[in-house]
């Protein structure tokens, strides 16, 4: 009785830790996910490019029916749509025809990316998520930026839209990285830099009511 009790007694405690992993787990590719859409918001390709690089070597985990994100024609195609994108965001009136393109693949996009990381959940779980979290960020950030080129454009003619872009492709890249390294940093970043935009949004938007009350 005694050995039993202590079989007992050393076993509970791990078969209470397994679930608790198992949340952590999720968490983690959620917070992967989120940070993946938000990237995407940014540059659609790049984040999708990055992904399918880490699918490829080994350093990313791939949910059932989303093993191509990690194959070497995906690479490929998406190496070469990444290039196109960076460099049509640095021709003036180019910029700003895409984003309104770019914003409804942003979406699409990012509810893919999301899906494709986001292991060990219920399909419909998985993909309400996914809809919700992972589009909903890119779709944040994509309109964010597209709303501050917009901006940049009627401030300076477009001059200092290149400033723009050049933020938008760091960003793209430093938070794909980052929510491969350490997803629950870049999510904290993606929520930092959503409040940091709606602020600066608000800023220069608002603006003009003060104006137009005053001529009226």
């Amino acid at each position: 009785m005694g050995d039993r009790d202590q079989q007992e007694t050393h076993h509970g405690p791990l078969e209470r830790m397994e679930p608790q992993m198992s949340e952590l787990q999720i968490a983690l590719s959620v917070a992967l996910g989120i940070g993946l859409a938000a990237a995407v918001g940014f540059r659609v390709f790049l984040p999708l490019l990055i992904a399918s690089i880490a699918a490829y070597s080994g350093h990313l985990n791939l949910t059932s029916g989303f093993e191509w994100l990690g194959t070497l024609p995906a690479i490929v195609m998406l190496g070469v749509a990444a290039v196109l994108e960076i460099l049509a965001y640095y021709v003036p009136g180019v910029d700003n025809a895409l984003d309104a393109v770019a914003t409804p693949l942003a979406l699409v996009a990012g509810t893919v990316v999301a899906a494709a990381v986001m292991t060990d959940m219920p399909p419909l779980v998985k993909w309400t998520t996914a809809i919700i979290a992972g589009g909903g960020a890119a779709g944040l950030t994509q309109g964010t930026t597209a709303l501050l080129r917009a901006k940049s454009t009627t401030m300076t003619g477009g001059l200092g839209n290149a400033v723009v872009a050049t933020g938008e492709l760091g960003g793209a890249i430093g938070i794909s990285l980052l929510a491969l390294v350490a997803p629950i940093v870049a999510l904290i970043v993606v929520l930092l830099f959503c409040w940091f935009g709606v602020r600066l949004l608000r800023r220069l938007f608002g603006r003009r009511r003060p104006d137009a009350a005053a001529s009226g």
